[in-house]
């Protein structure tokens, strides 16, 4: 298992978008179809009204839908959060829902671990010729949606009921800490996207950076990212997971796989005014979702009580609001292209 320690700084890569990541400078089937599509059908129906109402541990609230064990909580302070998260993560794409060459008209879209829906509804909204499925344990998405996006209730891990080459485009983010086998999840996703079709991956690595020595190794935040990894190999979710998507992709037969790792600083302390704000919405996503990314994980996997976890986490949100301290995450976008000939 490759160790956290092992990942190597960003590197200066160009966007897709000509804009360069700048560098963080301190400021001063038919027959067959239509019965897996009626099964597909008749299974998302018969979920039971407990998948709504969700279990409850250390005071958060969480899926209660087949097997997964996700880690993280889907209460109305983490939607909050989440929502945060998608316009921050947006404004490091530059303003782009994603990166793949996808085309003006993809006809089927698949938004995997769909969380509150707002990808997938701003994904309808630019693509109205296109139907947008999100997929998600938890059943947290609004009921007012565009007449081509709908939401179902699915676990990523299990065996998919769509048909085999029905996607366009497949898409993913933030899935660190949720799954426990991505090498099954690469062959799934290589299995339904069609011929032609793009699949892409959003994941944030949670190891702390900076460039100037201002991040000690004995400081709480730095403390918090190398316990992050320890609670995640122990719960069986490995957060190493980004480091190893293009070499996944690669294997499971993609092509044409792109690689592109971002700068993402915690705090307003850049100098170039978009990261100076995409800092500070990580800011406050630390601020706010620190307790929710954390509780789980190391009570569970590290026998932690949940004091001990409130405790320590007050020593990080300090650190993450310390303007001295320039610490950074590398930001992962890779994606790639299923061959024409499969």
């Amino acid at each position: 298992m490759q160790s956290p320690d092992q990942e190597p700084p960003a590197l200066p890569l160009v966007n897709p978008d000509d804009e360069q990541n700048p560098d963080l400078e301190v400021d001063s089937e038919e027959n067959d179809s239509a019965y897996a599509e009626s099964a597909r059908t008749s299974f998302m129906t018969s979920i039971a009204s407990s998948v709504t109402r969700g279990i409850y541990e250390n005071g958060r609230r969480y899926h209660s839908y087949g097997e997964s064990q996700y880690a993280f909580p889907n209460d109305e302070r983490e939607l909050e959060r989440l929502d945060m998260q998608h316009t921050m993560q947006t404004m490091l794409l530059n303003g782009k829902l994603f990166w793949s060459p996808i085309g003006p008209s993809p006809q089927k879209i698949l938004d995997l671990g769909t969380g509150t829906g707002i990808w997938a509804l701003e994904m309808a909204d630019l693509y109205p010729s296109a139907e947008v499925i999100g997929t998600d344990v938890s059943a947290i998405q609004p009921d007012w949606v565009p007449p081509n996006c709908s939401f179902e209730i699915d676990d990523a891990e299990q065996d998919w009921l769509f048909e085999p080459n029905s996607f366009d485009f497949i898409h993913n983010r933030n899935f660190v800490c949720a799954i426990r086998n991505w090498e099954r999840l690469m062959a799934q996703a290589f299995l339904h996207v069609k011929p032609g079709g793009w699949v892409e991956w959003h994941e944030k690595h949670p190891k702390f950076y900076s460039d100037d020595g201002t991040l000690k190794e004995d400081s709480a935040i730095a403390k918090w990212g190398t316990t992050f990894f320890e609670a995640s190999e122990a719960f069986g979710t490995s957060a190493s997971s980004p480091t190893r998507l293009k070499r996944m992709m690669i294997d499971a037969g993609f092509v044409d796989v792109q690689e592109h790792i971002l700068k993402l600083p915690v705090g307003p302390w850049p100098k170039n005014k978009r990261l100076k704000n995409i800092g500070l919405f990580e800011m406050v996503n630390m601020d706010e979702g620190l307790e929710g990314l954390t509780i789980m994980l190391f009570t569970r996997a590290l026998k932690w009580t949940q004091e001990e976890v409130q405790l320590f986490l007050t020593q990080v949100r300090k650190d993450a609001k310390d303007k001295s301290i320039h610490s950074y995450y590398n930001f992962y976008v890779v994606f790639g292209r299923k061959p024409e000939s499969t």
